[in-house]
């Protein structure tokens, strides 16, 4: 009696250690934020005008997948997503045409924003004189202030549902920095340059003061934004299709992001073997199947998508596809 005793004590203590299973983190795309408001001021900074835009897009993916809050699409992917739509830059700002991104990517919720402020803390947040010299690669601008170089930053950005359209959540983030007798970007700071323009996620960027306002201003929205992860709803989808096509090892399948795939998934591909039938009224009962492989998701539009598959049977069209 005892040992018996003493088993179930061990059971519920095991029970009652037992790792809770963690929660499945909720997929979000950041759209390249609209600068047209500080766009003049921007380019007198720069010496020429940069997508600042994508910089700060950048920096918040960034800061998203650090805090491990999100999971967070590729920006390539939403890049391609666009091109193919050919959305104007007028259509991205619409939270209907950003929805409608955020479902072709298979993702739970979409990030939209705005820079609102990029400069020094004045009325016309403009920069006194100077421009960045392209052939070294530093910047070498005039004085914002004898005293003191202060720069701005503020950005505002909204979180929209993917379902619905719905604005779930409206944030902004807004960061300071100033030197002693500096301008914008130090002395003469120089900073990494992508393609010809400013890297923002370069560590020399981040040095100048201008780099702090914006990492500051991109801290408080990101750590905004995580606080809101729990407004987005659960969607949890069930796959069923069937392949379309199958050469060689790549299989098309006729299902796409409108019913939930996405990219990274992997599928069950069965074969049907036979139908069992109601002896009575001939109606099927039920449809038994073998496992013939998986497909990993590798590309993906509304209604259809490709993969690559691994089993021991090839694959063939009319193979029926399902969630694992």
């Amino acid at each position: 009696m005892r040992r018996m005793v003493l088993t179930l004590i061990m059971a519920a203590a095991v029970v009652s250690i037992a790792p809770a299973q963690p929660q499945q983190k909720k997929r979000v795309a950041v759209m390249n934020f609209d600068y047209a408001t500080v766009k003049s001021y921007s380019a007198a900074i720069f010496g020429t005008e940069q997508d600042i835009g994508k910089g700060i897009a950048d920096l918040i993916v960034e800061k998203l997948v650090q805090s491990g809050q999100y999971s967070v699409i590729e920006r390539k992917q939403l890049d391609k997503i666009i091109a193919e739509q050919n959305f104007s830059n007028s259509d991205r700002a619409d939270s209907n045409t950003a929805a409608k991104i955020a479902r072709i990517l298979g993702v739970d919720a979409i990030i939209t924003g705005s820079i609102t402020q990029f400069g020094r803390d004045d009325k016309s947040t403009g920069v006194a004189g100077g421009a960045a010299n392209v052939v070294s690669g530093h910047f070498g601008l005039g004085k914002v202030k004898q005293s003191e170089g202060k720069a701005v930053v503020g950005i505002s950005a909204r979180m929209i549902n993917t379902d619905t359209a719905e604005i779930i959540a409206a944030v902004k983030g807004l960061g300071e920095s100033s030197r002693k007798g500096t301008s914008l970007f130090g002395a003469g700071g120089g900073a990494t340059r992508a393609g010809g323009g400013v890297d923002m996620t370069s560590s020399n960027f981040s040095q100048t003061i201008i780099g702090e306002a914006v990492d500051k201003a991109t801290t408080d929205l990101c750590a905004q934004l995580n606080e809101q992860a729990s407004k987005l709803p659960n969607r949890v989808y069930t796959i069923n299709g069937m392949v379309a096509d199958a050469t060689g090892g790549t299989l098309v399948l006729n299902v796409g992001s409108r019913v939930g795939v996405k990219v990274g998934d992997r599928l069950e591909v069965r074969r049907k073997i036979r139908d069992v039938k109601d002896p009575t009224t001939g109606k099927v009962l039920r449809s038994i199947d073998n496992k013939v492989g998986e497909v990993v998701i590798t590309d993906v539009d509304e209604t259809s998508s490709v993969g690559n598959f691994n089993g021991a049977t090839p694959a063939k069209t009319g193979d029926v596809v399902k969630s694992m």
